[in-house]
């Protein structure tokens, strides 16, 4: 359909509503057809409080406001105001933050810890082991990809990066998303900068840049198309790394038993390592927090047989190892080795993988606790065992397949083998769970289809579980297992998945860097040109290994790219569908009070996914519903670009048309890491007072300037922006503070108009009404269709591609635990 049956259809549905109104007659109403989110009247805001204010009224003012409007970085005039970004976190003491640098052992740094167990075997399985320059320069090269990359890069510089503590490939994308308007879905409000963790950074005297950058992204569509796709694609290997970790770990622990057991041969290994991943993601559905105590104490243990057997052999074998910090002998390796020591590269990778961790689960800890971990404990004990194991080969070359389970002493094979496994299987657990995160962040901005998700704790709302990641990780992962059969295949496909991530990240950053920090440009590209320079390298090295294992995280990450892509593109397709079939402001004064129809107690909440606006699929309700609710909200849930929203600044409420329609809209914002408990008695509850709330508060407010006062109630989030030349009671208002309910003082005559306004309790009376009456859901379930002027390959997107996932994804009335009686669906085809 195109755009002239797009207005031929909303042209019908003008008519026939306007037919059921007067019983009869045309008229010239009709649907809006606009792209912009905000463009019949004025975008949600606060009103500014330093516009048209009174002199006479400076002491009613001060007492109304408590604190300076939040502004945006960029706003020049926003440096004269001190201290209005200031954020005070509670004190942690250094007990604190040594507990939690404990716990860091056994959720972040898992992966890297596990990497001993690998390294050298699949390094020297390219290059042989034929003199001491082998095994130095190995091993340097080693120690400073160590030092450079988690070290140098993450520890000191990516960590300070995070999004208000939150850390991760979407948490900078999110960051980035706020000081500029790049997410391509339109529903950007300018209230959602008064939230209070959005906390922008003042301007400083690279501001001049940083404009730039923000308006090139934000007005070149191919810039935020293209800084997406990179984001996607981060979050694509990073899910692989769910699916490569647990293999690749797993199977290099069990492989102990190969030389111990008789018989134990490579058919054994797979069988033993599939029974292990198979138990390991049945548990999922339990979640972790049972099992999370022991996980420090046993990644604990396992550093520290890490460096005390490091440090045995380094002494018993061959001290002189230490001389590897001298960066000459990896010159001395790659001249002697050439291309095969290139080769190397893409297993010396391996000993970092699990460093973006560091970051990615920055949201469960503290800066200083990962730093001081990784600084005191996890480096040196790293260094003790690679160390080790190199002492071990200069007395011993042929053990290079077998280097760890050989280096360790006679007699501690067992306990050393039992918590290699231990090792192993928690730090499969961490990435399986980041991919949970992942997923779920993705859902949150709208680049993954809804899916089912289960919340395994309820103190850390981290702890996820999604059942269907769950099995088809765990399928991927037994396929992998029993394709490849060796640990060499599987870790040439790892290191590509590690590195990608790692360029991602440093790409993100760099821009974080030049638009938000605002550092100087020369210093901020020393971090691409000294970083992305190795991370490059690496890239290079592991790429070579296409053929040998390296195509299954390419394929991995295009799955999910393409998944993440075509649902995000499909979603703001429909978003600017529903954006051009609202329905009027003028059209519905047409229809009345009545709405064309029958007004019956009760509470009709329409949810949809306009910020702004009448939807369309009201119109659908009023022609096939014989009557409709009393009292009508348009609920919005919409996420935000922060990790979590207070609950009092959840909602925003607005009023739509004049005060007897009773139409209200709702916006609920949620973090991408807030927990939606779907309660829905308590939600309606809570609906019922914040809508209250609001009404004494307008009523407020118009007494206030009934009274020549002009009041601003931004300390207590209570003001709201009206259209005076078109008054019909719009006001848009976030959820009040409760304990600043009593700190307003007003003036005794304006008490008076509020408790003598009759329309006030009037409404109040017919809201209690319509809430004694109950609460029926108002479903509107979309079919999205291309139009037939489209191109091919967007009929083959839309129609099959993106209606394949829509319909197999998590349906809107699943996700609320509303009995199937309260809850109505019309069905709706969207031309996009």
């Amino acid at each position: 359909m195109d755009d002239d049956g797009i207005e031929e259809v909303s042209s019908s549905f003008s008519a026939r509503l306007l037919r059921r109104r007067s019983g009869g007659g045309d008229s010239g109403s009709r649907w809006v057809d606009g792209s912009e989110v905000d463009s019949e009247s004025p975008p949600w805001s606060l009103i500014n409080d330093d516009e048209n204010r009174s002199e006479g009224h400076g002491s009613i003012r001060r007492r109304l406001v408590k604190k300076a409007k939040r502004v945006d970085s960029f706003d020049v005039e926003a440096m004269a105001i001190s201290g209005s970004h200031g954020h005070h976190d509670k004190e942690v003491s250094i007990w604190q933050t040594l507990g939690l640098a404990f716990q860091t052992l056994g959720v972040v740094y898992g992966d890297m810890g596990t990497s001993p167990l690998y390294v050298f075997t699949d390094v020297f399985s390219k290059v042989k082991v034929e003199s001491d320059v082998d095994v130095l320069g190995a091993l340097s090269l080693v120690i400073y990809t160590i030092a450079l990359v988690p070290l140098a890069k993450y520890v000191f510089i990516v960590l300070k990066a995070n999004d208000n503590g939150e850390g991760g490939t979407f948490a900078l994308y999110s960051l980035i998303c706020r000081y500029a308007k790049i997410n391509l879905l339109p529903n950007r409000q300018q209230a959602d900068e008064r939230i209070s963790s959005f906390r922008l950074k003042l301007p400083t005297p690279e501001l001049e840049r940083a404009l730039k950058i923000k308006e090139k992204l934000e007005h070149n569509s191919f810039y935020k198309t293209l800084l997406l796709l990179l984001v996607l694609m981060g979050t694509s290997m990073i899910i692989g790394d769910g699916i490569l970790t647990p293999a690749i770990s797993v199977m290099s622990a069990v492989s102990g038993l190969e030389g111990k057991i008789a018989g134990f041969g490579t058919g054994a290994l797979v069988i033993v390592s599939i029974v292990i991943l198979v138990g390991l993601f049945g548990i999922q559905r339990f979640g972790t927090s049972k099992v999370g105590l022991t996980f420090a104490p046993c990644l604990a243990l396992w550093f520290f047989s890490l460096g005390s057997i490091g440090l045995y052999n380094l002494i018993t074998y061959d001290p002189s190892v230490v001389k590897a910090i001298n960066p000459i002998y990896i010159y001395l390796f790659f001249k002697k080795n050439s291309v095969k020591a290139w080769s190397s590269l893409g297993g010396c990778v391996l000993c970092i993988t699990g460093a973006e961790a560091m970051f990615a689960d920055l949201g469960h800890f503290s800066v200083p606790s990962i730093q001081i971990a990784f600084t005191f404990v996890v480096f040196p004990c790293l260094l003790l065992a690679y160390m080790g194991q190199a002492a071990y080969l200069m007395k011993h070359p042929e053990s290079a397949p077998r280097i760890f389970y050989d280096s360790i002493p006679d007699g501690l094979f067992w306990p050393v083998f039992v918590v290699a496994t231990i090792a192993a299987v928690i730090a499969s657990q961490a990435m399986i769970s980041a991919s949970f995160s992942c997923i779920k962040q993705s859902m949150a901005l709208g680049c993954f289809p809804r899916l089912k998700i289960v919340h395994t704790s309820r103190k850390f709302m981290g702890q996820i579980y999604i059942p269907v990641i769950n099995w088809f990780l765990m399928v991927m992962c037994v396929i992998v297992v029993a394709s490849f059969q060796s640990t060499t295949d599987i870790a040439n496909a790892y290191g590509i998945a590690e590195v990608g991530v790692m360029m991602v990240s440093t790409t993100l950053v760099t821009l974080v860097m030049l638009l938000i920090w605002q550092t100087n440009i020369y210093i901020a590209l020393i971090f691409p040109l000294v970083f992305g320079s190795i991370e490059v390298l690496y890239m290079s090295a592991v790429l070579s290994k296409i053929t040998e294992g390296g195509w299954l995280p390419l394929a991995f990450a295009s799955f999910f790219l393409c998944v993440m892509y075509i649902w995000n593109y499909g979603s703001v397709l429909k978003y600017q569908s529903e954006v051009r079939g609202k329905i009027s402001m003028e059209f519905m004064n047409d229809l009345g009070s009545t709405l064309g129809t029958v007004r019956v107690p009760g509470i009709g909440l329409v949810y949809n996914e306009l910020v702004h606006g009448v939807p369309g699929v009201l119109g659908r309700f009023l022609l096939d519903l014989p009557a409709i609710h009393s009292t009508l909200v348009f609920v919005c849930i919409k996420y935000v670009p922060v990790p979590v929203v207070n609950q009092d600044e959840r909602f925003l409420f607005r009023r739509i048309c004049p005060k007897d329609y009773h139409m209200f809209q709702c916006v609920a914002r949620y973090g991408y890491k807030d927990v939606r408990k779907e309660d829905h008695h308590a939600f309606e509850q809570l609906l019922v007072e914040s809508l209250e709330k609001f009404m004494r508060k307008e009523a407020q407010e118009l007494a206030l300037e009934s009274e020549g006062i002009d009041a601003d109630f931004e300390s207590v989030s209570v003001v709201g922006e009206r259209n005076p030349r078109n008054y019909s009671g719009e006001l848009s208002v976030p959820l009040m503070q409760s304990e600043a309910e009593g700190d307003l003082e007003l003036p005794s005559s304006v008490m008076g108009a509020i408790d003598d306004d009759p329309s006030l309790e009037y409404e109040l009376s017919a809201l209690r009404e319509a809430t004694e009456s109950g609460f029926t859901y108002l479903l509107g379930h979309g079919d999205v269709r291309a139009r037939k002027d489209s191109f091919f390959l967007k009929k083959l997107v839309i129609n099959y591609f993106y209606s394949f996932l829509r319909n197999n994804c998590r349906g809107g009335a699943a996700t609320m635990k509303v009995p199937h009686m309260n809850i109505i669906q019309v069905g709706m085809t969207y031309m996009v």
